[in-house]
């Protein structure tokens, strides 16, 4: 059994587990207990009603952080001639098409978005077993394949997360740094959380938003209320 550190155990106290605290209370908390020597990453974690083995029940979807993600985000763009020239010049960092297929069979994925003109997927379909499970595959559903480069590069950069449910029927993501204010982060959760409801698939059925906590890279997790993040829909 892992031995818990001093630090966790100063941390943990003052959280009620039992309790689920409004978003407020819960980045208050959280911020407070974010004492590591690097600044923590915040994470919203939503444990969903639905079973993403069946189609009907995907929960996916991008959304733009009012407040951006405190990450610098780099970006792939698979586009040739005149497009290529415009991912360039839209600032994004690896512009190529398949040449830079080529790196990415071979292991060499330095970047952390990946967006596709549609006439490139021809060649980006193939890297599907690379990108794929690292959740870097271009999709049009999340706009990131597009022939609007501009915006796609721009929200990428800006605090765009993408979201995808996982086995379990959870969808997690980073939504700031602990070094943002408290109303930073409140706005970032309420962004995400609202469109992770937005995304409430047709084959969903019961209740739909089970519990939601947030946490620090190396602090607990708090739980946090539901209405509190005008979620309102989220029990449907």
């Amino acid at each position: 059994m892992a031995k818990i550190s001093k630090r966790f155990k100063k941390a943990v106290e003052g959280v009620d587990a039992d309790k689920a605290y409004s978003v407020d209370e819960a980045v208050k908390l959280i911020k407070a207990r974010a004492t590591a020597k690097f600044d923590e990453t915040i994470e919203v974690a939503m444990n969903l009603g639905v079973d993403p083995r069946h189609a009907d029940q995907m929960v996916r979807g991008v959304v733009s952080l009012p407040s951006g993600t405190g990450r610098t985000t780099r970006v792939a763009v698979f586009a040739k001639g005149a497009k290529a020239d415009e991912a360039k010049a839209a600032g994004a960092d690896i512009v190529g098409a398949e040449d830079l297929a080529e790196q990415v069979q071979k292991g060499e994925i330095n970047f952390d978005r990946c967006i596709a003109t549609p006439d490139m997927m021809g060649v980006v379909g193939r890297l599907g077993k690379v990108l794929g499970p690292r959740g870097l595959m271009p999709n049009p559903k999340v706009g990131t394949v597009t022939m609007d480069l501009k915006t796609a590069i721009k929200d990428a950069k800006g605090g765009a997360v993408e979201f995808r449910v996982e086995k379990a029927g959870l969808v997690q993501a980073g939504v700031g740094k602990a070094s943002f204010t408290e109303a930073a982060i409140v706005a970032n959760v309420k962004a995400f959380v609202d469109s992770v409801v937005k995304a409430k698939p047709l084959g969903a059925k019961g209740t739909y938003v089970k519990k939601i906590s947030l946490s620090s890279t190396m602090g607990p997790g708090v739980k946090i209320a539901l209405p509190s993040v005008n979620a309102g829909g989220a029990e449907a």
